[in-house]
């Protein structure tokens, strides 16, 4: 088991959904196996699924590669390219490398307006750059990490979440096709 992964079936609006949700922090093997088999389960019984991505990324100390990191990862991959059934991904949080992309949906991810997905954080970046901490700013500028760069990019459909005033009102929240991000 992964304890910084939930897997499961659930109820939303009177309808079975399967989720698997990262919780911050770097996800083991045993969990995108996990992830794998809850994936393949719902498309088996026809349950759309939901994915939450909070993750700096995926376990890689000696432990994960010994428990089979690399080939858990992949498997992870292959349940969600080979899914009939909707998935639907949502950034929460932190999207990092290959971990959270693992779990993300082709065309159909989304994203909150504090969460982003970057290969690697700003600040290790900076540092193999050999930049000073003071630059991890123009370091993220760069890496186009944040919500409007991956809806831009065309890696996320929308932003999501309340407007930036608190008001809650979404209307302002554009997909890249132009249309609303809500629904």
């Amino acid at each position: 088991t992964d304890p910084g992964l939930l897997c499961g079936f659930g109820r939303r609006d009177g309808r079975s959904v399967a989720y698997v949700a990262q919780c911050g922090t770097a996800t083991l093997p045993a969990g995108y196996r996990t992830a794998a088999r809850v994936i393949r389960l719902a498309d088996r019984l026809g349950v759309p699924v939901l994915t939450l991505i909070d993750t700096p990324g995926a376990a890689n100390d000696a432990a994960a590669e010994r428990a089979g990191a690399g080939a858990a990862i992949a498997d992870a991959f292959a349940a969600m390219a080979g899914a009939r059934v909707p998935v639907t991904t949502l950034v929460i949080g932190e999207g990092g490398s290959g971990g959270a992309l693992a779990l993300a949906s082709p065309g159909n991810t989304h994203v909150t307006r504090d969460s982003y997905f970057s290969v690697i954080a700003p600040e290790l970046a900076a540092a193999i750059l050999k930049r000073p901490p003071k630059e991890v700013r123009a370091t993220a500028d760069q890496l186009r990490l944040r919500p409007q760069d991956l809806v831009e990019l065309g890696f996320a459909r929308s932003v999501v979440g309340p407007a930036p005033d608190g008001s809650g009102n979404e209307d302002g929240d554009r997909d890249r096709d132009g249309g609303s991000s809500r629904g």
